[in-house]
């Protein structure tokens, strides 16, 4: 929307709508979303990963043909609302797909590619919404909305031809296929090669072990030992939406206004934090599995922090009550000092580099590492709900937010990354080059999260065995 919903003819048709209105529309898809991450953990373990995505995708083709041919409001407002299933659907299923069929000693910078390739989808569009700002029509703003169906139509054929899940296939039961599909993905096709038959006993005897326990239930993800894993996930997907960061890709046009720059020079400017977010993601999938989890975190979040900070700053000390090309939306604005504006501009850019190659790619990673098979899609499912929870309520509150408190806001998204850097200090275990077994001996241990050095030392001293019978006593405990 960040291309269109600035450009002349989208505010004529749509009769200009307010800034809580405006926030309506763009906040509908995220409300979607929603509903679709939470859907997404049951169908996953009902239908499978891949025909979970194939769903995704096929319910995107429906709602991007209901958005391009939208004449209201409410009917523009349904097709996102659509749109957002699917993205929900997918935003949570697809990392769990990958995280499944990746080695573990690439699986960070495989889930990464998720990130990247939302980067490259917002980037393509956000320049397919600018060419079109020049069309003389309606059509500035539907052929956009169009387009979408293609992406769409290429992942519903695409997905076709990939493998089902090997730990999902073993987990219904379908161990032979699960043993093939693992052989094709490690070792060309040999079911014999020891790696492959050492990895397959892995899953099975964790899926066996599983089912030594209760049933599987949501009730579950919040009774220890599985509440910390889940709290950890929802509140590191709540945190990535407060850096601030979709917020920044929705109203990147309105922020330019902010510090001066309008018409196609806005259209312009805008369009290099899309270009960065791209490149700046490549460090991020190169080296995520060499630099770890929470170095990355803790980093991108002070940086992101003190980019907020200055441009809270310059604006406040530069800026004044503004009305922009007749948009209401913008209520401060620097005006008659270039100096500032381009400061502005640059933090901007900045910032967006700063999330690109810490939160983006590790908030997806994260989540879909630290829960064992039997939760793994419905916590993954919750987690990616708490994303869109955010979502939803910042893209509906930060309008009226710029026209309230006009640069403050700033400062409010600078305090959630403090907030978050000493949440992922204290809170955050590592988990780069860690089986799942490795993992559940971090949670399981008494090492604090910041003890990094000693948690490393416990998953790399203690055997798998020492896990199993800690879960035992879990179990026996119960009974």
């Amino acid at each position: 929307m960040s291309g269109v919903v600035g450009t002349e003819r989208y505010q004529d048709y749509f009769n200009h709508p307010s800034s809580s209105l405006q926030g309506g529309i763009v906040a509908s898809m995220a409300a979607g979303s929603f509903c679709g991450a939470l859907l997404a953990g049951p169908l996953g373990d009902k239908i499978s990963r891949k025909r979970t995505i194939m769903l995704a995708a096929s319910i995107w083709i429906i709602g991007s043909i209901i958005q391009c041919a939208a004449i209201s409001v409410a009917m523009l407002v349904v097709g996102r609302i659509i749109n957002g299933v699917a993205v929900g659907l997918a935003s949570m299923i697809v990392p769990v797909y990958q995280s499944e069929i990746a080695p573990k000693n690439i699986r960070g910078r495989i889930v990464s590619l998720q990130q990247w390739a939302i980067t490259w989808g917002i980037l393509i569009q956000y320049f397919i919404q600018y060419g079109c700002s020049f069309i003389q029509s309606n059509a500035a703003f539907r052929i956009p909305w169009g387009i979408q169906v293609v992406p769409g139509a290429i992942l519903l054929a695409g997905i076709s031809i990939f493998p089902y899940s090997p730990r999902w296939l073993a987990d219904q039961g379908r161990a032979e296929e699960a043993l093939e599909v693992l052989a094709n993905l490690r070792a060309n096709g040999d079911k014999n090669d020891p790696e492959v038959q050492a990895e397959f006993k892995e899953i099975q005897d964790a899926i066996t072990f599983d089912r030594t326990l209760a049933a599987r239930s949501y009730a579950e993800l919040f009774r220890a030992p599985n509440a910390r894993r889940v709290f950890l996930g929802m509140t590191l997907q709540s945190w990535s939406q407060l850096t601030g960061m979709n917020i920044a890709m929705y109203y990147i046009v309105f922020i330019f206004q902010g510090a001066g720059i309008t018409g196609n020079t806005n259209l312009t400017a805008s369009s290099i934090q899309y270009v960065l977010n791209v490149v700046m993601t490549i460090p991020a999938i190169l080296f995520i599995d060499r630099w770890g989890r929470r170095p990355v975190l803790l980093i991108g979040s002070m940086f992101m922090a003190l980019w907020l900070f200055l441009i809270g700053g310059l604006m406040g000390k530069y800026g004044g009550p503004a009305l922009l090309s007749g948009n209401s939306t913008t209520t401060w604005a620097i005006q008659d000092n270039d100096s500032a504006s381009h400061a502005v501009i640059a933090c901007s850019y900045l910032f967006v580099c700063s999330f690109a190659i810490s939160w983006g790619p590790v908030s997806w990673t994260y989540p879909a590492e630290i829960y064992p098979l039997r939760i793994r899609s419905k916590a993954v499912s919750l987690s990616t709900a708490s994303n869109w929870a955010f979502n939803f309520a910042l893209a509906y509150a930060v309008p009226p937010l710029l026209e309230s408190i006009q640069y403050r806001t700033y400062f409010i998204f600078a305090g959630f990354c403090i907030a978050m850097t000493i949440h992922v200090f204290f809170m955050f275990p590592e988990t780069k080059g860690r089986t799942l077994e490795e993992m559940d001996q971090i949670f399981n241990s008494d090492v604090p999260a910041f003890k990094a050095w000693k948690a490393s030392k416990i998953a790399t001293t203690k055997p798998v065995q020492y896990d199993i019978e800690q879960k035992a006593e879990v179990v026996d405990s119960k009974q």
